[in-house]
């Protein structure tokens, strides 16, 4: 039985806060949310949403990575955006990344997130043990 293990992706700025990248524990994975960081340019901020969704996701693959998952293992996913009007577009990136897995979803539409981002991503994962 796997116990519960803290981590940080490497290949990701570590997080800011108090809080880990993600937390496994008895075969799930629980992804903190993640913002469309560009790793190992700090300085540099994708522009459109397209861009801003396609840099959350691969963020979120490289921590689902990290945990010995994937995300084919994903079983459910908030996307927390800063304009209901950004929806159409990420959603087109969203399924362009899940292809055929269809995880559950919410989507929350909030007022701004932090360092002016207009999209977030957590899940949750099944991991291989």
């Amino acid at each position: 039985m796997r116990m519960l293990e803290s981590l940080n992706a490497p290949g990701l700025p570590a997080p800011a806060g108090h809080y880990s990248h993600a937390i496994v524990h008895h075969g799930m994975a629980y992804l903190a949310g993640q913002l469309p960081h560009v790793p190992g340019d700090p300085g540099r901020k994708p522009g459109t949403i397209e861009e801003q969704a396609r840099q959350v996701l691969a963020n979120v693959d490289q921590v689902l990575a990290a945990c010995g998952s994937r995300r084919d293992r994903v079983l459910r996913c908030t996307v927390y955006v800063s304009d209901i009007a950004h929806w159409p577009a990420v959603n087109k990136v969203y399924a362009e990344f899940f292809g055929g897995h269809r995880p559950a979803r919410s989507v929350v539409p909030v007022n701004e997130l932090h360092h002016g981002y207009a999209i977030e991503v957590e899940v949750t994962a099944a991991v291989d043990e």
